[in-house]
C-alpha cells in the first residue's frame, strides 16, 4: 500500500472555531459568522453546532435565526483568521514539509520517510492534531486526508468531518468514493458535470476509469488528463499558474448603493488593484468594469489601453465607462461593483515608446508617482495618500 506523498488538512468550521477559541462563553454553542452586521446579511461560516440546525454558508440571517433561535452571530474578521492560519502553519511546518497553504483553512504537506506508509501517516496526523490543540487552541480541529497526490488527499480529507482522518489510493479507488456525485469533487463544476454526462460519464466509477486522453477532449484542456490521472493515483504535481489579472469586487452596503457613492467605491477598488499590480512588477492592458443593479441585469464594459501600471490611467478609463452606463443606472441602486485589470505582463517585457520618450521596461512619470504613493502608504498606513477622492469600503472580511 502506498507510497503516500501528500497529507491534506482541512480546518473544521475554521472561522467559527477561532471565535470560540477566543471566547469560552460561546464554546459548544451554535455560532454563525456573517458578512454584514444587519438582518440583510448572510452566513459565511457556521460552527458544527449551528450546522446541526441546517445552517450553512449562504444561509440568510433571518433564516438562520428561524432555524436556531439561540444562535450567536458574529461579524467576520478575516485578518484575524489569517493570523490564526499562520499560527497553525508554523506548527505544521515543524513536523512535515508544508508544501502549500491552499487557503485560509486548508494546508498541503509533503510526506517522507515513515510517513509515506499508512501507519506512519496516521501517526503524523495524531501528532499534528495534538500539537495544534496545545499550541494554537483546543477548539482548532481539522480533518485529514492521505493520498498519493494532492487531489486524492484533498478528496480524502472531505470524507470524514469533523476531526476525521481518511486515505485514498489505487487500493480502495473508486469504490471508496463511488457514492459521491461528480460535482462533489474539487474542480468539477455544474457545467463540467453536464459536459461529462453528455459524454456518457455519469458515475464516479466511470470517471475514474476514463481514458486520460478522452478526459483531455472532454475538458478541452490538458487539465482533464491531469485530473483523471490524479484520480487514478498517479503523482501529478501542481503547476504554478501565471496570474491572468488583478481585480476587486465589492458587495455594497446600503449606504453605498446609489451610483454616486458606488462610483467613489470603484475608485478605491482601482487604487487597491493597481497597488498589487505594481507590487508584482506587472502592467495591464485592459480594464473591465462590472455593475450589478438591484433587480436588473448586470452591466459590463471594457476598454483596452497601452500596457500600464499607473493608477490614474485606469481611473480615467473607469470614469468613461461609468459615464457610458450612467443613463441606465442613474435612478437605480447597485448591489455589487467590480473592477478588473487583465492582459497582464511583466513590466520588464514592455517595449519602449519613442514619442514619450520611454525606454523598454522604464516607468513613466505617472507610474513613478503611483509608486511613490505606494511607498508612503506602506510607511504610514493604507489611505495616507490617495490619487483623488475615493470611498473606502473595506467590509468585514478585511477587518483585523
Amino acid at each position: 500500500m502506498g507510497p503516500f506523498r501528500t497529507l491534506y488538512l482541512d480546518m473544521n468550521s475554521f472561522f467559527a472555531s477561532v471565535e470560540q477559541q477566543l471566547d469560552p462563553t460561546i464554546r459548544g454553542r451554535p455560532v454563525a459568522i456573517t458578512a454584514m452586521e444587519n438582518e440583510k446579511g448572510c452566513c459565511v461560516a457556521a460552527s458544527y453546532e449551528a450546522k446541526a440546525f441546517g445552517i450553512k454558508t449562504g444561509t440568510s440571517v433571518p433564516d438562520a435565526r428561524r432555524l436556531c433561535p439561540g444562535i450567536v452571530f458574529l461579524p467576520s474578521r478575516h485578518r484575524l483568521y489569517v493570523r490564526y492560519n499562520l499560527r497553525v502553519a508554523a506548527v505544521l511546518d515543524r513536523f512535515a514539509e508544508l508544501e502549500r497553504i491552499r487557503s485560509v483553512d486548508e494546508f498541503q504537506l509533503g510526506l517522507s520517510g515513515e510517513a509515506t506508509t499508512l501507519p506512519g501517516a496516521r501517526d503524523l496526523v495524531t501528532s499534528l492534531k495534538a500539537a495544534v490543540a496545545a499550541e494554537v487552541g483546543a477548539c482548532l480541529r481539522f480533518s485529514a486526508g492521505i493520498g498519493p497526490n494532492h487531489l486524492l488527499a484533498k478528496i480524502a480529507g472531505k470524507l470524514e468531518k469533523p476531526d476525521g482522518c481518511q486515505w485514498l489510493g489505487p487500493e480502495n479507488m473508486p469504490d471508496r468514493i463511488a457514492h459521491l456525485a461528480l460535482d462533489d469533487l474539487p474542480g468539477i463544476s455544474r457545467n463540467m458535470r453536464a459536459r461529462l454526462e453528455a459524454a456518457g460519464i455519469t458515475t464516479m466509477t466511470r470517471l475514474c476509469q476514463l481514458d486520460p486522453r478522452h478526459a483531455r477532449a472532454i475538458w478541452r484542456s490538458v487539465e482533464g488528463e491531469r485530473f483523471v490521472r490524479s484520480l487514478q493515483g498517479e503523482h501529478i504535481p501542481l503547476i504554478d499558474t501565471q496570474r491572468g489579472g488583478y481585480g476587486n469586487s465589492k458587495v455594497l452596503a446600503p449606504a453605498f448603493r446609489r451610483p454616486q457613492e458606488a462610483y467613489m467605491v470603484s475608485r478605491w477598488l482601482i487604487e487597491k488593484a493597481t497597488a498589487r499590480l505594481r507590487r508584482d512588477g506587472r502592467t495591464a492592458a485592459r480594464f473591465t468594469l462590472h455593475l450589478s443593479p438591484m433587480g436588473a441585469a448586470s452591466i459590463a464594459g471594457a476598454i483596452k489601453c497601452a500596457p500600464s501600471q499607473d493608477t490614474l490611467t485606469f481611473m480615467r478609463i473607469n470614469r468613461g465607462l461609468w459615464r457610458a452606463a450612467w443613463p441606465k443606472i442613474r435612478h437605480m441602486k447597485l448591489a455589487m461593483i467590480g473592477v478588473n485589470l487583465t492582459e497582464v505582463e511583466m513590466l520588464t517585457n514592455r517595449s519602449g515608446d519613442l514619442l514619450r520618450p520611454l525606454r523598454p521596461g522604464e516607468l513613466s512619470r505617472a507610474e513613478r508617482a503611483s509608486k511613490a504613493a505606494d511607498f508612503i502608504n506602506a510607511r504610514f498606513g493604507a489611505g495616507t495618500i490617495s490619487l483623488g477622492l475615493n470611498q473606502p469600503h473595506p467590509g468585514f472580511f478585511e477587518r483585523g
